[in-house]
């Protein structure tokens, strides 16, 4: 089977861990009879000094063209990086939105689940992770605060900013009935996050969520307060299977989810639209300090490639080897530094990306096996 791939290797650590991807791909391809092949193409703040801005038209073809898309990080230091000296809609993280408007990637999935070799990593209570925890946040990409009309001007001599949080019923529903079809498929449990106790946007939301969840009885439906929500995952994120949850509010749980499973750097992100096509891309930012210096973390961008294999191209079987060597590896005791814990390392083998990507991939077994 050919798996025809754009690539997006971004700023910052993302060229290195999508190196690590494809060769994890690679080596799926040579095991399982599979010819990844890769575009690759420019996007954030590489774009900018390339060809002037953040989202060249060549890179919305290349995505529309192919069968799906695997991200690096987009971005740089916020505070020097040049790229934050120009206008908002020419930073590299309006290349970020535009493709996701442009590609019309409305559900952003981001798994949170805690390796049993990373307890360590985690930051809470040994006591409340002790059962582990395995939630899906289903995060609203294309509405809301983010996209809605925005303004800055100056009335009775000071500035004032507007932001206009919109959602329509249409974007509500579709991105509930993906979060429900994936609930459908785990524990049948959707946890729907909104903020109806004061938003207009928020009662719409539950309003809608609601009406979806009467075609699926056989799925138990949790409206939630995002303030409570937000305390909850750190009281017991056990308790959560499928978070649904609009653009913003999703943007700040699904980061807080992705430290309580410790590290930015083990969390996939996978962001589809209606059909099969998808984005696959690390949860976390792009490093920039660390940049170069072969150290960053690949899991998160492999496991984003395994969602890939298994959303865009329905080879479970082969999203599955990826995500088993990830465990043998933790099992093994290899560890890039960020998940490598202060102290009690011993028996651990402290791994570069590359490496990292070369153990992952050396421990890929085909259907036989």
């Amino acid at each position: 089977m050919r798996l025809n791939i754009t690539s997006i290797p971004g700023d910052g650590i993302g060229p290195e861990v999508v190196t690590e991807a494809k060769k994890v791909l690679q080596r799926v391809g040579e095991v399982y009879d599979h010819e990844p092949v890769f575009t690759d193409v420019l996007m954030g703040g590489c774009a900018i000094d390339a060809v002037g801005e953040p989202l060249p038209q060549e890179t919305i073809d290349a995505a529309k063209a192919a069968d799906a898309v695997l991200m690096g990080s987009i971005g740089g230091n916020t505070t020097t990086s040049p790229w934050y000296k120009l206008p908002p809609e020419k930073r590299p993280e309006a290349g970020l939105l535009g493709i996701r408007k442009a590609l019309g990637l409305f559900a952003n999935l981001r798994p949170a689940y805690l390796y049993p070799e990373l307890a360590s990593a985690c930051p809470l209570r040994p006591d409340i992770v002790a059962g582990g925890f395995d939630m899906v946040i289903v995060r609203e990409l294309t509405g809301g605060l983010y996209f809605g009309p925005r303004s800055t001007e100056e009335r009775d001599g000071q500035q004032v900013a507007t932001d206009t949080l919109v959602y329509s019923e249409s974007e509500i529903r579709r991105v509930a009935i993906r979060a429900f079809d994936i609930a459908r498929k785990r524990r049948k449990l959707v946890t729907s996050v909104d903020k109806a106790n004061v938003l207009d946007s928020s009662r719409l939301w539950r309003k809608v969520v609601t009406q979806v969840a009467e075609e699926y009885p056989d799925v138990t439906l949790k409206h939630q307060l995002v303030d409570s929500c937000a305390m909850e995952l750190v009281r017991d994120p056990a308790q959560f299977d499928v978070v649904l949850t609009e653009n913003m509010f999703g943007d700040i749980l699904s980061d807080e989810a992705s430290m309580i499973a410790g590290s930015l750097g083990m969390l996939s992100s996978a962001s589809l639209n209606e059909t099969k096509f998808g984005l696959y891309e690390p949860s976390g930012g792009s490093a920039p300090d660390i940049a170069g210096q072969g150290i960053a973390n690949p899991i998160a961008t492999i496991l984003s490639a395994a969602m890939m294999l298994r959303y865009s191209f329905d080879l479970d079987q082969e999203a599955e080897a990826v995500e088993q060597a990830v465990k043998q590896v933790l099992a093994d005791g290899i560890r890039t530094g960020d998940i490598l814990p202060a102290s009690g390392a011993e028996g651990l083998r402290r791994v570069g990306t590359a490496e990292m990507g070369d153990a992952i991939a050396a421990r890929i077994v085909g259907r036989e096996s």
